[in-house]
């Protein structure tokens, strides 16, 4: 074959797999849909590194952006947080180590709720895809560490800052103790990754639509637009389930949904979930991957894809 055009260059993971051609199976109770909230809570360097931007950036240090995105911390996450509790829902908190030293008690309010505590970098200012293996297995250890040091939790999973990988990051995982990745966005059922060494690692699916940043930010989505596309995803999702069991994630951000007036949108979305909280299992991605190692042990993992 012309070289020219031979097959593309291929990550090496997992095979290709139509979603209409695998083995069934249910979550617990019979659920056929899986929901769950990724909620990302996160730290930002004060006049250097990486940050979502409102406004324009002239010189550092940019206060508007930095102070924009505090707020979120100070406010958005706690009134987030008594939503989530007058809904009874669980949450999976994707949080950078860096806000253990900078506002311990946010985080201990939702440890206290019982949900999981999800590995995301050390602070989001920074890329994780241009580190070293020895830079990057430090990152992952020093999160995990802190981690269970302070929330009594092993983290099982991980959510890169920014969603930057190296070709070697779910190798390192898998390496450094984590069970699951949220970084891949390529399905809509837990998909099992092959490691080096033989080893093995769940991509649980997190939305790259469904979520806040890219919605807001760059879109330009109003709160309602926002929240109207949480009720689509979930009635389609809901719909498509009778079909094949389904993971459904929502991504957010409290300097984003936590400002005053998407907050109203956003409970009304939640609400709408809420009325269909018997159909459905509400829970959490690192449950999700629990559930899968009990239907899929690991040595037909590999297998899942070609059934």
């Amino acid at each position: 074959m012309d070289s020219a055009f031979a097959p593309l260059s291929h990550h090496g993971r997992f095979p290709y797999s139509a979603i209409t051609q695998r083995r069934d199976f249910h979550w617990p109770e019979g659920k056929r849909l899986a929901v769950y909230i990724g909620f990302n809570v996160e730290h930002f360097a004060f006049g250097e590194g990486l940050g979502a931007k409102l406004g324009a950036v002239f010189n550092e240090p940019d206060v508007l952006n930095y102070s924009w995105r505090e707020y979120g911390n100070r406010v958005g996450a706690w009134r987030c947080l008594e939503l989530f509790d007058q809904l009874e829902m669980p949450t999976g908190l994707i949080t950078n180590t860096t806000l253990y030293d900078h506002c311990p008690d946010l985080l201990q309010a939702f440890q206290h709720r019982g949900d999981e505590v999800i590995a995301h970098g050390h602070s989001n200012a920074y890329h994780q895809g241009t580190l070293s293996e020895e830079q990057e297995t430090a990152l992952l250890l020093h999160c995990r560490e802190r981690i269970e040091k302070e929330s009594g939790q092993v983290p099982k999973g991980w959510l890169s800052p920014w969603i930057g990988e190296s070709h070697l990051t779910p190798d390192l995982l898998k390496e450094t103790g984590y069970r699951y990745t949220l970084n891949w966005s390529h399905d809509d059922q837990p998909v099992p990754m092959r490691t080096r060494n033989g080893g093995h690692l769940w991509a649980v699916p997190y939305p790259q639509e469904v979520n806040d940043i890219p919605m807001i930010i760059a879109r330009k989505l109003d709160g309602s637009a926002f929240a109207q596309m949480i009720i689509d995803q979930f009635d389609e999702m809901l719909q498509q389930s009778d079909q094949q069991p389904l993971v459904m994630g929502i991504a957010l951000h409290p300097y984003l949904v936590g400002q005053p007036y998407r907050l109203r949108h956003l409970r009304r979305a939640l609400e709408h979930i809420q009325r269909h909280r018997e159909a459905i299992w509400m829970t959490t991605p690192g449950r999700i991957c629990d559930h899968m190692d009990t239907i899929m042990p690991p040595d037909q993992e590999r297998d899942q894809e070609r059934e």
